[in-house]
């Protein structure tokens, strides 16, 4: 594996803590630190990959899927006019 550094800057009161965090886990800070920081990223990236719907916006979106709106005046304007400039 590449390693590559990541450099923090933090204050005594915080190093101290992440140190103390660390030792109770039997790791090393940089080992407490990345452990930590992959953990917090992946959960950070999940929530972003996911939508949560109420039951009622869960209830709208399926009524949708199954019987969409007609297309109004703008959108089928809209899907002339794209179909034009590709057409030249």
């Amino acid at each position: 594996m590449n390693a590559t550094r990541l450099d923090i800057r933090l204050n005594a009161d915080s190093k101290t803590l992440i140190q103390q965090a660390a030792e109770l886990r039997n790791q090393t800070v940089t080992q407490f630190v990345v452990a930590t920081l992959l953990d917090e990223a992946g959960k950070v990236v999940a929530e972003h990959a996911q939508v949560v719907l109420s039951d009622r916006d869960r209830d709208l979106f399926l009524k949708l899927l199954d019987a969409p709106p007609r297309p109004n005046k703008a959108l089928r304007d809209a899907v002339k006019s794209h179909q034009k400039r590709r057409l030249r």
